[in-house]
Formats: structure tokens, C-alpha cells, sequence
């Protein structure tokens, strides 16, 4: 009685269920070739793809488009408490969505607005080095339409190679290079919490003053200001903005030390994060780290170590394989002996039993402790807290 099998970029065709439809000859498309289907049914598809930032800005731009009253339709990559989970389904003709790159997933999209907020060495499993990275965003940029507009970072090393020859609007945006962008910040300040608030300006003029969450924020104000959203919009937005699941998300206290758990599982995610912990209060700053997938933590061994020797403290959990198989030659011993080159204190411990009793045992009142990784390691926190 199966009409059509969608399947995720992490089956293959060694799985049990996607042999059998071969088999039985169903109809099968991949979840990313669903959803370039249900673009088309709307007039405004908007996808936000990069390396990083994607989850954080399309909640961001969903809180903005709900205030806005665009009633729209949202597919996000986490769990956002405006919407109850990560789906809502609106009654316009707007659909917001992210655009992952991973399998060159997003070319199988149909947008009219994307946003490119990074392009980074990721997934190495797929994409041979930078320039195949780069060149998977180029051909995303061309799938939009002539009326439709792109929206980019200007941040981002050889962003011209993307923008190239397109025939639809371009809209830039930037921290660092902001003499050629048309939206940037200034007066960027943090309070105690990390949490910093700026002045955007427009093409030279003040926009929106006092708004938060910089580099990604202006990616979402951009776009909220060239759909001529109002003002009042992106502010109600951002004020009701309060991150997504597993974003530097606060899970509570545990005999005086703070548990913060966080996704980044890429080398310049765990850096921004670690960053962030810096200006939290807190008298040692533990990182306890689940690498995800085998070829990410070989292809990028040395920069984790280096990502992570932010931390006051590390601890390691095995490798996460997700979609992986173990080759047998990398493990999170290698990441050890990298961060014990650095001269940090890490403690590489296999199971998340082994990791609870060390930190009941070493994590002292005052402490800020962060579980980090895509994979279960948010168990480990929430298991001490009694989540």
C-alpha cells in the first residue's frame, strides 16, 4: 500500500527498507527532492543555506515572518518553541525553509530568495576539498530566477565566484568587509551573558538600532527589509526571539555549575561557541565533546584540538558514526593526544556512565559546562540535571 519512499542523505542502499523498494520497483525520491516539490507550490520559496548558522537564522527569520503576520510555512532544522516543533504549516505563499549542502541537497530545490551565510571545508565525506564547497553554492545561486534575489555574506572568502554572472538582485551583508556590503553592523555591544546588541545600517543609514545576535541577524534583517517587512516586524521578532534547541541553549543549574548544550560540531562552530562561553561568568569552563563522524574527525583533527583548547577542561566521548561505518584507524584518543600536545587537561572517557560520575566527581560550583556535538551527547546533561 506504499504509494512513493522518501528516504535522508544518511540511508544507502545497503538499508534493509531502501533495498526492499528497490525491489518491489516503489517510486522513491530523497526527502531534499520532497521538498523542492513543495516549493513549487508557492510563490515565495526562501532557503537559507551555509556551512553554519542555518537553524539560527531561519528561526530567526520564522519569529520575524510570523510578527509580520506573513503566515508562513516553515521547515526548520531544530526544535523552535514559536512553532512547537519544526514544522508549521502557514496559509500564504511564503515557504521558508533551510538549504543543506551536504549530497548537494539544495540543487534539488526550487527557491526565489536564498541566502548564502557561509561557505566552509565541511563534509569531506561528499565534497572532494573547498572548491568543490564553493563551486556546490555557485550552482545553488543559479537556481534562482531573474526576479528572484540572493542574499550573501560578504564576509565570506571569494564570494564573487557565487555571485558571478547572476541574473537576479544581489544584497550583501557584513561585519568585516563592509565597504562593499549593503548591510552592516556598528556599536556592537555584549552584556554579561554574551548576548550583543548593534545598530544596523542600510546602504549608509541607521536601520534598526538595538537588535541582537549579529552576523546572522543581519542576514535575517536584510531579507525582512528587502521584503519591505515594517520595522516594528524585525523588532517583535527578534524580542520574542529566544534561540532553538541545542544553540547555546541554557538546560539549567546542577549543584551551582551551568549546563549549557550546544550543536557545533564543526571546528569554527566549537571556536564561536567557546568564544561565547568566554564572556559568560564562570570560574572553569568545561567542554564535554562528542565528534561527529569519522572523516569530519580526521579530515579536521588538528583544528578541533585547537577549537577546543578554548575550554579550561575537555572531556571526550567516543566518535558519533551517524551515517558512518568505523575505518578503525581514527578515534577520539587521536583528538587526546592533539588537545595533551596543547598542553590541556582532557579526559578521554568511553561511555556517558564514565563521563557522568567524573564530572559529579570534578565540576565545582561556579563552573560553566558545556555538552557539545550533533550527536546524543545532550543525554549527558540532561541526565545530571534529572531532565
Amino acid at each position: 500500500g506504499i504509494d512513493v519512499v522518501v528516504y535522508t542523505a544518511a540511508i544507502h542502499p545497503d538499508n534493509e527498507e531502501y533495498a526492499e523498494a528497490v525491489r518491489q520497483k516503489l517510486p522513491m525520491l530523497t526527502r531534499a527532492e520532497l521538498l523542492g516539490q513543495l516549493m513549487t507550490n508557492y510563490d515565495m520559496p526562501i532557503a537559507i543555506s551555509g556551512t553554519h548558522g542555518k537553524t539560527t537564522t531561519t528561526s530567526m527569520l520564522s519569529h520575524i515572518l510570523l510578527a509580520g503576520e506573513l503566515d508562513p510555512t516553515i521547515s526548520v532544522g531544530g526544535i523552535l518553541k514559536a512553532i512547537g516543533g519544526n514544522i508549521r504549516v502557514g496559509h500564504s505563499e511564503t515557504f521558508l525553509t533551510e538549504a543543506c549542502e551536504y549530497t548537494n541537497s539544495f540543487l534539488s530545490f526550487f527557491p526565489k530568495i536564498g541566502i548564502i551565510l557561509n561557505m566552509d571545508a565541511d563534509h569531506l565525506d561528499f565534497f572532494k576539498d573547498i572548491d568543490d564547497i564553493r563551486h556546490s553554492f555557485r550552482e545553488f545561486a543559479r537556481l534562482l530566477p531573474a526576479d528572484g534575489m540572493l542574499i550573501i555574506n560578504a564576509d565570506t572568502p571569494k564570494y564573487d565566484y557565487v555571485t558571478e554572472g547572476l541574473g537576479c538582485k544581489i544584497v550583501t551583508y557584513a561585519l568585516e568587509n563592509q565597504s562593499v556590503a549593503d548591510y552592516t553592523a556598528a556599536n556592537i555591544t555584549y552584556d554579561e551573558f554574551d548576548h550583543p546588541s548593534f545598530d544596523c545600517i542600510c546602504r549608509g543609514e541607521l536601520m534598526v538600532p538595538g537588535l541582537h545576535n549579529v552576523s546572522n541577524a543581519l542576514a535575517a534583517i536584510a531579507l525582512a527589509d528587502e521584503l519591505q517587512l515594517p520595522e516594528n516586524a524585525i523588532h517583535e521578532g527578534f524580542a520574542t526571539f529566544r534561540g532553538t534547541d541545542r544553540r547555546f541553549q541554557y538546560k539549567g543549574t546542577y549543584h551551582g555549575a551551568k549546563v549549557i548544550d550546544d550543536y557545533a560540531h564543526h571546528p569554527t562552530e566549537i571556536r564561536a561557541t567557546m568564544e561565547a562561553a568566554e564572556n559568560c561568568a564562570h570560574r572553569t569552563l568545561w567542554c564535554v565533546f562528542q565528534p561527529h563522524t569519522y572523516t569530519r574527525t580526521r579530515a579536521f583533527l588538528k583544528d578541533f584540538a585547537s577549537a577546543l583548547s578554548l575550554a579550561d577542561k575537555v572531556i571526550l566521548a567516543d566518535i558519533y558514526a551517524a551515517r558512518e561505518k568505523d575505518p578503525g584507524d581514527i578515534s577520539s584518543a587521536d583528538l587526546a593526544r592533539e588537545l595533551e600536545k596543547l598542553g590541556k587537561e582532557v579526559h578521554y572517557l568511553r561511555s556517558f556512565d564514565e563521563i557522568e560520575k567524573f564530572i559529579l566527581k570534578n565540576c565545582k560550583k561556579n563552573d560553566l559546562l558545556i555538552t557539545m556535538g550533533a550527536g546524543d551527547i545532550v543525554k549527558v546533561g540532561e541526565k545530571l540535571l534529572g531532565q
